[in-house]
């Protein structure tokens, strides 16, 4: 078993090619893939929340070095479907794996191993071609003994199902340890070519795109656990405000914020409008740090009957 820490050996430096390619973080639900993937850009491209299944869509963060060029492919946590949301997001999974360059699976230290991991692993075992990182998360929530368990532990499940660990990593990306180690190990997996995106660029999502999730984070806090699955959120129009003179700009954001049921939108308001609000002031000071611009925020919650379940409301709302 290989297992990487910050003391091993820095491997001998000579000038190598640039490589640039895409690696996939995959893992059930909550398993820390879209914290990890912040971590190593060095700013938020993916939303995070404490409720499972918080990433719907392919979010891409791209990490420069001089060397090299990695794309993070951050995808939906693979799970047993219950809708055809469920589904769709399952089949962005699937297909993600197929075209990268490598594959990292995140396994949270402090929980043993379930059966969503095995079902994972049972999957990446039929993948042959992408070389296969085991990535150890949230390794600060643990001691050293339960640590090593787990690192055992997912040794042992890669023997049992055939699969070779190219390495196997324990990473904190709350406390920042390994990360940068883990980029290392990562980058020389890569095939050898030129920069795929500009040096600046941190992700190619669009800007409409990663405030709905931006907004959408901020309404998934402190809601019941039921609720996360029914908020999806649309940024209808982006428009800067015509009488402002050109050094003091706005930004006026019109988004919907979508619910399945009427007797959720209560839960979304709050007494007197109250949790709008909050999720209002949240996401925009989110959006200002983004956008570099101030912003006027106009929030509506909507009802979309049923909308998880619904091919073309699943369209509409972009799935």
């Amino acid at each position: 078993m290989s297992v990487r820490s910050q003391s091993s050996e820095p491997p001998a430096s000579s000038p190598a090619p640039h490589r640039a390619g895409f690696a996939c973080f995959v893992g059930r639900p909550n398993a820390g893939k879209s914290t990890l993937t912040n971590a190593l850009v060095g700013q938020k491209v993916a939303i995070t929340a404490n409720q499972p299944q918080t990433t719907r869509h392919t979010v891409r963060g791209i990490v420069h070095r001089p060397e090299a060029q990695l794309i993070l492919v951050d995808t939906p946590g693979l799970h047993k479907p219950r809708t055809l949301l469920g589904e769709r997001l399952n089949d962005v999974v699937r297909t993600t794996w197929a075209e990268v360059d490598v594959i990292g699976f995140c396994l949270p230290a402090n929980e043993k191993l379930g059966p969503g991991d095995r079902f994972i692993a049972k999957e990446l075992a039929g993948i042959k071609k992408s070389p296969k990182v085991a990535i150890i998360t949230k390794t600060d929530l643990v001691d050293s003994k339960t640590l090593a368990e787990q690192l055992i532990a997912v040794d042992l499940l890669g023997k049992e199902l055939g699969i070779e660990w190219a390495e196997i990593v324990p990473v904190s990306a709350t406390a920042n340890k390994q990360v940068d180690l883990l980029a290392d190990l990562l980058i020389p997996m890569l095939p050898e070519g030129p920069a795929l995106y500009p040096e600046g660029d941190l992700t190619d999502e669009p800007e409409q795109v990663m405030i709905a999730e931006l907004i959408r984070e901020a309404a998934l806090e402190g809601v019941r656990d039921e609720l996360p699955h029914s908020i999806a959120v649309v940024v209808e129009e982006m428009l800067p405000r015509e009488d402002r003179p050109a050094d003091k700009p706005l930004l006026d954001i019109h988004a919907f914020v979508y619910i399945e049921r009427p007797s959720q939108k209560g839960i979304i308001i709050g007494p007197k409008g109250k949790r709008l609000k909050e999720v209002g002031i949240k996401s925009r000071k989110q959006i200002e740090a983004l956008l570099g611009t101030p912003v006027f925020l106009d929030l509506h919650v909507k009802v979309a009957k049923d909308w998880q379940r619904d091919p073309r409301q699943l369209r509409k709302l972009g799935f």
